[in-house]
């Protein structure tokens, strides 16, 4: 029974990894994929006008 008690812990671990990446998957796209891309140009303009600014300053 040590072999039982020796494998559940990667198994389980294994499962919640696999429905990890299954989640990631699933969230990628879609139809609030335009939204979120939208919202990282904005932020990625934000940080870069920051960073002329501060080098311009």
């Amino acid at each position: 029974m040590e072999y039982v008690s020796a494998l559940v812990p990667p198994v389980v671990m294994a499962a919640l990894f696999i429905g990890v990446v299954r989640v990631i998957v699933k969230t990628q796209g879609g139809a609030a994929k335009s939204k979120e891309d939208a919202a990282v140009d904005a932020a990625l303009a934000r940080a870069e006008s920051t960073r002329q600014a501060t080098t311009d300053a």
